[in-house]
């Protein structure tokens, strides 16, 4: 069944590994995850984490990170899974 799934994140570095842990462990195509701010606004996430808490200035935190999955199969529910043990604040099917 196709369907996406789409996970927000507090931190740039949650969606990161997230997205590294969906394709190496998972095997999800790489090009079929994609990271985006949902809104209008450049964003790191809602809190600095990971390369973001070491900068100079401070990272534009102007809302959560989106991952999204194109599902293909009947892997819906392993990625929403591995979205969550990644530390996702939401989940749910577009």
């Amino acid at each position: 069944m196709e369907q996406t799934i789409v996970a927000q994140f507090e931190t740039r570095r949650g969606a990161e590994m997230a997205v590294e842990h969906l394709v190496q462990k998972h095997g999800v195509n790489r090009s079929d995850v994609f990271v985006r701010a949902p809104g209008v606004a450049n964003t790191s996430g809602v809190r600095a984490a990971g390369a973001d808490a070491g900068k100079k200035g401070e990272p534009e935190l102007a809302g959560p990170i989106e991952v999204s999955v194109d599902c293909h199969d009947e892997s819906g529910e392993i990625v929403r899974s591995a979205l969550r043990e990644a530390g996702a604040t939401q989940v749910r099917a577009r």
